[in-house]
C-alpha cells in the first residue's frame, strides 16, 4: 500500500522563453502545479518531519499555496538543483521515502481566480476528465454547472484549474466548505435543485469521468483546510508574467 501527499506552489520563473498556454490562457502569466508524492507508509512521518523543518528552503524560491494529505486513494527545479542547502538537508534525505512523484501543469480557467477561504474548513478536490476539445467545447457548460453550486450558498470555490500538460482536458475544482456536515447537506440540497440538475445534465454530455477527495492541511501549509484524510496533494503557482507569457 502507498500513501500520497501533494503540494500546490507559486513560483517566479525568470528565464522561460515561451508561453506554455494557447488561446485565451496565454494572457494569464501564472500557472499552477499539482504535485503528488507517493510514500511507503512506514516512511511518511519521517518524510513529513524533515520537510516541515526544511520547507522554508523551497518557499524561498517558490510560493507554496498549500500542502495537503488526502484521505483516498522548471525554473524552480533549476534553482533548487543548484541549492546545496535544499539538496543536502531536504531532497537527498527524503528520496528514500518517496515511492513515486507526479506533476501536472494547470492554468486557472479564464473565468476563475485563486481565492483563499475566509476561515478554516473542509476542502474537496474534484477532478473531472472531460471529452477532447478543450474549454472551447465544454467550458461554458462546465462554468454554468460550477456557478449553479456556488449560487446555492453552501460552498465556495478556491480555484478552477484546467490542465496544460500531462492529462489534457482534465479540470481540477478546489472547493471550500465550513464543515463536512455542511458539505454533505449542501450536496444533498444541490441534487434536488432543478437549476443545478439542469446545468449538470448539460455539462455531463462532455464528461468522461470524475473523482473527488477531501484534503487535510499539513502543519506548514499556508492554505489551512481541516479534514480527516490520509493522502497528499500540493499545488504550485509559477509566475511567467515577467517573460511576457
Amino acid at each position: 500500500s502507498k500513501v500520497v501527499r501533494s503540494r500546490l506552489t507559486a513560483t517566479s520563473a525568470s528565464q522561460v522563453c515561451s508561453s506554455f498556454a494557447t488561446g485565451p490562457r496565454q494572457y494569464n502569466g501564472t500557472f499552477y502545479e499539482f504535485c503528488p508524492y507517493y510514500f511507503k507508509p512506514s516512511k511518511m512521518n519521517t518524510f513529513m518531519e524533515n520537510l516541515k523543518e526544511n520547507i522554508h528552503i523551497w518557499t524561498a524560491h517558490s510560493e507554496l499555496v498549500g500542502f495537503w494529505c488526502v484521505e483516498f486513494g522548471a525554473e524552480v527545479r533549476k534553482a533548487l538543483a543548484n541549492c546545496k542547502e535544499w539538496q543536502e538537508q531536504a531532497l537527498i534525505p527524503n528520496l528514500a521515502h518517496v515511492d513515486k512523484q507526479e506533476s501536472e501543469i494547470t492554468y486557472l480557467t479564464p473565468w476563475s481566480k485563486l481565492e483563499k477561504p475566509p476561515k478554516e474548513g473542509v476542502c474537496e478536490l474534484a477532478v473531472f476528465q472531460m471529452k477532447p476539445g478543450g474549454p472551447a467545447l465544454w467550458g461554458d457548460a462546465f462554468k454554468r454547472a460550477i456557478n449553479a453550486h456556488i449560487n446555492l450558498g453552501y460552498t465556495k470555490v478556491v480555484g478552477v484549474f484546467c490542465t496544460e500538460y500531462r492529462e489534457l482536458n482534465r479540470v481540477h475544482v478546489l472547493w471550500w466548505n465550513e464543515s463536512a456536515d455542511s458539505h454533505a447537506a449542501g450536496r444533498h440540497k444541490s441534487h434536488e435543485d432543478p437549476r443545478v440538475v439542469a446545468c449538470f445534465q448539460e455539462s455531463v454530455n462532455y464528461l468522461v469521468s470524475q473523482q473527488n477527495m477531501l484534503l487535510i492541511p499539513t502543519a506548514f501549509s499556508p492554505l489551512k483546510i481541516v479534514s480527516t484524510e490520509i493522502q497528499n496533494i500540493s499545488l504550485t503557482a509559477i509566475d511567467l508574467s515577467a517573460n511576457g507569457a
